[in-house]
């Protein structure tokens, strides 16, 4: 968009709703609706699993347990060993529910 003299707010902020009518929902909106609450809680579930890592300092895993090697005893507990696994699985679940979405909303 060119004007001279005459200052445009940027595109993305003269949008309305016509301009959203070619978005269409692919199946049915009740399968769309599902997916993006799975979707909700797989995330909210990875923030929660993520913050319970031990970083350099501990993290929030020390308050469960998690900081209780002392001295040269280092190494993954079996906590953090499945703590990962859940993660991973949670991970793969999210990268799977993206392309959900993208496939339902296309």
């Amino acid at each position: 968009m060119t004007c001279v003299g005459q200052l445009h707010a940027p595109y993305f902020l003269e949008l309305t709703a016509d301009d959203f009518s070619g978005l269409r929902v692919k199946g049915t909106p009740l399968l769309a609706g599902i997916v993006v609450a799975i979707h909700a809680l797989i995330s909210l579930l990875l923030i929660v699993l993520i913050l319970l890592h031990a970083g350099r300092g501990g993290g929030v895993s020390d308050m469960f347990g998690g900081g209780m090697n002392s001295g040269n005893f280092g190494g993954s507990t079996v906590v953090e060993k499945n703590l990962d696994r859940i993660t991973v699985a949670a991970g793969i679940l999210f990268a799977i529910t993206t392309v959900a979405l993208t496939l339902v909303w296309r």
